[in-house]
């Protein structure tokens, strides 16, 4: 079984790393020697380890109320972000956690300024914020549809010119930089599905009726544009995995693999925050004994 180490220098970008995604391989599932039974099993052994393991993370973080966790996922239609959030926070209290959807702008965030709508969504202490896409699609669908920015009315912002993305770029890791000074560790994933493996899962939508609402026409148009998306994927991740903000490539063809991956960073990454539940001062220890003392001195009712 993979160790939490080598996951990490696996699917960790470095950060300045030169990143090519053909280099990663959305269908990898393991040590091949294993029979895939076998390898599923430990899969599904190490998810349930870490899913208990995140519960235990959570309360600690909630109780310490210090630190937060933002936790960003992107990926192409149809990768899994939905089923991995859904199974890797499966054991986690529904109040401390909150997740936020981002589709198309609306008017009133496109009046404002392209961070401004994901700010207002950020988590609070103690708390796990999960970011279905994010601020990383102005510098991704935004890019494979310039056109997009005459919307958002910017005063001078030319995205034919290398310069307004490397300005993105800027203020996204200045922003990240910003939420770790003040205690939101940044945690991001793009998972990584491959295009044969996308066409199954949208040709099961179509097929299944119990699927159908999942699908939009939409997706199609975007599919068409693969190469331009992943050329995009290769310039943020590039420009924005940082010591403080790392991206994760995780390979997302096989579901089981993707889940058991992401359960196990993201439990390994809370520990690394050092939480501690909090130390009570003598006189509330002394309160304490007190209500003890009177609790078990209650005659039964």
């Amino acid at each position: 079984m993979m160790t939490i180490k080598e996951a990490l220098n696996l699917f960790r970008i470095s950060p300045e790393s030169k990143v090519k995604l053909r280099d990663h391989n959305p269908g990898w599932e393991g040590d091949g020697k294993l029979p895939e039974a076998e390898r599923r099993q430990a899969a599904t052994e190490l998810l349930a380890k870490n899913i208990e393991e995140l519960s235990d993370a959570q309360e600690l973080l909630y109780a310490s109320n210090t630190w937060s966790v933002l936790v960003i996922f992107q990926a192409m239609d149809a990768a899994g972000k939905d089923g991995t959030v859904k199974h890797v926070l499966s054991g986690v209290n529904p109040q401390g956690v909150q997740v936020a959807n981002f589709k198309r702008p609306s008017v009133e965030e496109l009046d404002h300024d392209f961070l401004w709508r994901c700010v207002k969504a950020l988590p609070e202490r103690g708390r796990i914020g999960i970011f279905n896409r994010s601020y990383y699609e102005e510098v991704l669908t935004v890019k494979v549809h310039p056109e997009f920015v005459q919307d958002q009315r910017i005063p001078h912002a030319d995205p034919s010119k290398k310069k307004f993305w490397n300005n993105r770029f800027e203020s996204i890791n200045d922003f990240e930089r910003h939420l770790t000074r003040n205690g939101t560790r940044v945690l991001k994933f793009f998972l990584n599905v491959s295009p044969e493996e996308q066409k199954r899962r949208l040709l099961a939508r179509i097929d299944d009726p119990k699927k159908n609402w999942k699908f939009e026409a939409g997706d199609l148009v975007e599919r068409g544009h693969w190469d331009q998306y992943m050329s995009a994927y290769e310039s943020l991740i590039r420009e924005t995995s940082t010591k403080q903000a790392p991206w994760y490539v995780i390979p997302a063809d096989k579901k089981w693999v993707c889940r058991s991956l992401v359960a196990t960073i993201l439990a390994h990454e809370i520990r690394q925050l050092d939480l501690q539940f909090p130390q009570l001062r003598e006189d509330q220890l002394e309160t304490l004994q007190r209500c003890k003392v009177e609790l078990e001195a209650e005659e039964p009712k």
